[in-house]
């Protein structure tokens, strides 16, 4: 297998630190974002959409998405459980997931890639996109403090899938200018430790 990765991704990042909790390691290729490198006909033919991360399997085929990815390894790799071992537990780390995600990752996303000099040029920036997903990020960060006061993580005791995807996301947050308030204590405890742990920096 093949991870085509790229370094500074939030997508990608998610990846790398499951792949580091799993212990897991296997081939991976930086891609050349700036330079065009996921634009190619090689790349296009692994993943049409022209985006990071992909999986290539040892047949030739690819898996793009970065929960899907986890979602392989993770039936691959089951050991340590990052996404749930009983159907409630699945479904309940998936719920927190899909909420990180949705709310909170794509929020910063979206702020990135309307205010970046990494996007200026590439795609038309709208700088009030920026700004109302900054807000929207915030709204997020305030709900998921009140969340996380009485637990350790996001969706209980144990370290999951959801607790990277928000902590990649809180990662590029800083990129916009989206740190975390020092009134948000929880969520400093919480993204504290989440930062502190050895595959942080995967």
């Amino acid at each position: 297998m093949i991870l085509h990765d790229l370094a500074a991704g939030m997508h990608p990042r998610r990846v790398r630190i499951f792949l580091a909790e799993k212990g897991v390691s296997i081939e991976r290729r930086e891609m050349d974002a700036a330079g065009g490198a996921n634009a190619t006909p090689e790349f296009i033919r692994l993943n049409p959409l022209g985006k990071l991360p992909v999986l290539e399997l040892d047949d030739g085929s690819a898996i793009a998405e970065s929960l899907a990815i986890c979602r392989f390894l993770e039936a691959m790799h089951p050991d340590p459980p990052l996404m749930g071992r009983t159907p409630r537990e699945v479904a309940d780390i998936e719920m927190w997931a899909l909420r990180v995600d949705h709310e909170l990752s794509q929020m910063i996303a979206l702020a990135f890639v309307h205010s970046s000099d990494f996007y200026r040029g590439r795609v038309e920036q709208i700088p009030e996109v920026a700004s109302w997903a900054r807000g929207r990020a915030l709204e997020t960060m305030t709900w998921l403090d009140h969340e996380l006061a009485g637990r350790r993580h996001i969706t209980g005791e144990d370290y999951t899938i959801a607790d990277i995807v928000a902590q990649c996301a809180l990662v590029l947050g800083k990129a916009v200018g989206l740190r975390i308030p020092t009134e948000m204590s929880e969520l400093s405890r919480w993204f504290t430790e989440v930062t502190a742990r050895p595959t942080a920096r995967a």
